[in-house]
């Protein structure tokens, strides 16, 4: 059994994706079924996860900054 779904991708991306499946003669709903078992097995582009370094610094606020008033934050911010 199979489930509708509807998906929104870019225009040039849906184009190609038609040629592509034409040429190879097969439907855009085999050539979408593919790629998501091929990712889901692992296959994709990015076979691990990308590693995040992450940065600190010390810092903070500056004095008289109130981040519960926008305006004032945006307006104490602008004047520094």
């Amino acid at each position: 059994m199979a489930t509708k779904t509807t998906i929104e991708i870019a225009d040039e991306l849906f184009v190609a994706a038609k040629r592509h499946a034409a040429g190879h003669r097969t439907t855009l709903r085999t050539l979408v079924e593919r790629g998501l078992r091929a990712e889901l097995r692992g296959a994709g582009p990015r076979k691990t996860p990308a590693k995040i370094r992450w940065v600190t610094v010390d810092g903070g606020l500056p004095k008289g900054i109130d981040v519960a008033d926008r305006a004032a934050m945006i307006d104490g911010l602008q004047r520094r």
